[in-house]
């Protein structure tokens, strides 16, 4: 057999962005690029079954190809063969296999090929009306501000909150009055002055009617009427 680890110069299109994915390849894995490309082109084809035989009388290796020579004409595939089904009283021909006869149907089973019996559909039931959530009202800097939403952010940051307090002490979000379970509550939202209630910073606090709490010296207080 000829000697497989000869190369010769030959030149080649090839995409940019295979060329690309190689030269990376070349830096991670330490080699050159001719080996990867030779790499390549002979995993291709030994995944095509193409390999070489042994050398011709002229010293060359033949390829062998997994569809013969070239110009060798390829077997037509057979087409395949379909029995008549049997007509009504003759027997089956051997190897035909008589369709299955239809089981009747268990008890509550519909049979195949009928259509299923209407069932009669109850009526829906009126939706139950809506509790309404009674409203909470925030009294803040001679303003008053109706609570009716799952989540009011107060905080510095104008664009994410509901009630801007400009001031540097203030946090962007600093607090938030958050509606749950049917009833309201103050939370911290890891403010760095907090909330302060009767004197003490707290951490979260349902909010009862009158309650009266302080962002640093803003006063907030509460009512439901």
């Amino acid at each position: 057999m000829g000697d497989q680890n000869r190369k010769t110069l030959r030149s080649f299109y090839c995409r940019d962005y295979l060329w690309e994915l190689y030269e990376v390849m070349t830096q991670d894995l330490g080699c050159s690029m001719d080996y990867l490309i030779n790499e390549a082109m002979r995993h291709y084809a030994r995944s095509r079954n193409y390999s070489l035989a042994a050398s011709n009388r002229q010293g060359e290796p033949q390829v062998v190809s997994p569809f013969g020579p070239p110009g060798t004409p390829q077997p037509a595939a057979a087409p395949e063969q379909r029995r008549p089904p049997p007509l009504p009283g003759q027997p089956h021909a051997p190897g035909h296999q008589p369709p299955p006869s239809p089981q009747p149907p268990l008890p509550g089973q519909v049979a195949a090929g009928s259509a299923p019996a209407a069932t009669p559909v109850a009526p829906a039931a009126a939706p139950a009306a809506a509790a309404q959530r009674q409203p909470l009202f925030l009294l803040f800097n001679g303003q008053r501000y109706r609570i009716d939403k799952d989540k009011f952010v107060i905080g510095r940051g104008s664009q994410m909150t509901d009630l801007t307090i400009r001031d540097g002490n203030i946090s962007r979000k600093h607090a938030a009055v958050i509606h749950r379970g049917g009833a309201y509550y103050i939370k911290d939202l890891d403010s760095t002055n907090g909330i302060e209630f009767n004197g003490k910073r707290i951490e979260h606090k349902r909010v009862d009617e009158g309650d009266t709490f302080y962002l640093c010296d803003y006063e907030l207080r509460f009512t439901y009427r």
